[in-house]
């Protein structure tokens, strides 16, 4: 027989140790749910990769590390190599980081630092946030039809401006690396914007009081105190930044030109990792299906280095702050 207790404190201490212990129960289930769920997105990520690798395994015997070197891509002759498309790859997305960190990490602070009334900035931070919702089939379309053909004059100036300059050495055509990079940068423009924003935001009012309260201009501000704090932020936008400009796929498969070769110029048509595998794979069979999961594998892997590199980069400089 269970004696219930009589006086009131008894009984607030009994609730007191049953909800406790109920907490705990919550807290340690919720641990393993949380547990349990990373678990399962590595294992996942280890699937993907073993599916890529056991259907690569022929070209990787064939070709070996020489994949990554060769720059003959011929169905006939069942002889490929990658090179010209990590070539493109990693160009089409360096240049675009070029043109797209300078201006996300300038237009975060426009709208941070309260350069006009919120009333103005808001619709102006909702339509930049509108970018990253366009389909990627969508920029490519407005990339092909519209602004290529619109920055073709400004292309051929570089050409004849600058043609002794290997990277501007030939005549602009209508689809080439140069013209699909700025397109790319447009894309990635969002995630730079959204990411430095809000590390700019959550950064204590005080460095800015306390600069203000030194004397240091506005501008002295935002160079000397803010972009410091918010370093580290601003590295992990840009780097999940080129991760999505390494994966792109359908912009850059209409407008990269989708020539299997490596050129110099960057006015000249050029190849992706990404392109290649959407424009081939519908097609391909045996040795040549292989293949592309190679180079689907090789994407991966370029895609994994930069989240590492990432996540050393944020790591550091939170040390250092």
């Amino acid at each position: 027989m269970t004696v219930q207790p009589s006086d009131p404190k008894e009984l607030s201490l009994l609730d007191a140790s049953t909800r406790f212990n109920v907490v705990r129960a919550i807290d340690q289930n919720f641990r393993r749910l949380t547990l349990g769920l990373a678990i399962s997105v590595g294992l996942i990520l280890i699937w993907i990769a073993y599916s890529l690798l056991v259907i690569a395994l022929p070209a990787i015997q064939a070709f070996g590390l020489g994949f990554l070197f060769d720059s003959t891509w011929d169905p006939v002759k069942n002889i490929y190599g990658a090179l010209p498309h990590i070539y493109g790859t990693v160009m089409s997305s360096i240049l675009a980081l070029i043109f797209a960190v300078p201006l996300g990490v300038g237009v975060a602070i426009f709208l941070t630092e309260n350069f006009l009334k919120q009333n103005i900035l808001q619709p102006i931070a909702f339509t930049i946030e509108l970018l990253a919702a366009v389909p990627s089939v969508v920029y490519g379309l407005w990339g092909l039809f519209v602004f290529l053909p619109a920055i073709k004059p400004l292309l051929q100036g570089l050409n004849r401006s600058f043609g002794w300059i290997p990277f501007f050495s030939t005549e602009p055509g209508g689809r080439q690396l140069f013209g699909a990079s700025l397109v790319l940068a447009i894309m990635i423009l969002p995630t730079i914007i959204a990411i430095s924003r809000d590390t700019l935001t959550s950064l204590p009012p005080k460095l800015r009081q306390g600069a203000y309260g030194l004397g240091a201009t506005r501008w002295e501000t935002i160079t000397r105190v803010l972009l410091p704090a918010a370093l580290s932020g601003i590295i992990g936008s840009i780097m999940l930044a080129l991760g999505r400009a390494l994966g792109e796929t359908m912009a850059l498969t209409m407008l990269v030109g989708n020539a299997n070769k490596v050129n110099v110029s960057w006015l000249s048509p050029a190849s992706t990792l990404a392109s290649l595998i959407a424009n081939q794979f519908g097609e391909a069979s045996g040795l040549q299906k292989s293949s592309l999961f190679y180079e689907a594998l090789i994407l991966m892997v370029l895609t994994l280095l930069v989240n590492v590199l990432a996540q050393a980069l944020v790591s550091r400089f939170q040390q250092v702050e």
